[in-house]
């Protein structure tokens, strides 16, 4: 049986490598322009990526876990990738929005002008990409917490 220590380790770094390949060369180009669009046709190319990052993730998972025999509890890390996929969707729909401000801006992009992102959310052109990343790597020490149980 592998220690939790190094189980979280494993899959913290399977999920970060899995992450960057389901969001950079997995997503496509028209499901990058449109997930963030309002009403359904932005909600159906945000679902499909998050389904083709979910997708991604598992395999990483898996297959981690047959090579390394981690003992992973499959129940645990299908809760994991739930959380990891509801909230890439959630983090995702507010592509394109980052630099709004007002009561019509997506809760998440109010949330970070609350907290006093907003200069640097509407100034630095990778700002928002930056701040979206971040979002999706704390969630996924959070997945990895949860898996590596």
């Amino acid at each position: 049986m592998t220690a939790p220590a190094a189980r979280f380790a494993a899959v913290s770094a399977a999920l970060l490598a899995t992450h960057e390949v389901a969001d950079h060369i997995v997503q496509t180009n028209s499901q990058a322009l449109a997930k963030g669009l309002p009403g359904r046709d932005g909600r159906v190319a945000c679902a499909a990526h998050v389904a083709g990052y979910v997708a991604t993730q598992a395999v990483g998972l898996a297959v981690l876990d047959h090579t390394l025999g981690l003992g992973l509890n499959w129940r645990r890390a299908a809760l994991a990738l739930a959380v990891s996929g509801a909230t890439h969707y959630a983090i995702d729909r507010n592509a394109t929005h980052w630099a709004e401000t007002g009561p019509g801006a997506p809760l998440l992009v109010r949330a970070a002008h609350a907290i006093g992102k907003g200069g640097w959310l509407t100034h630095d052109p990778q700002g928002p990409y930056r701040y979206d990343q971040a979002l999706h790597k704390g969630v996924l020490a959070v997945a990895s917490f949860i898996a590596a149980r």
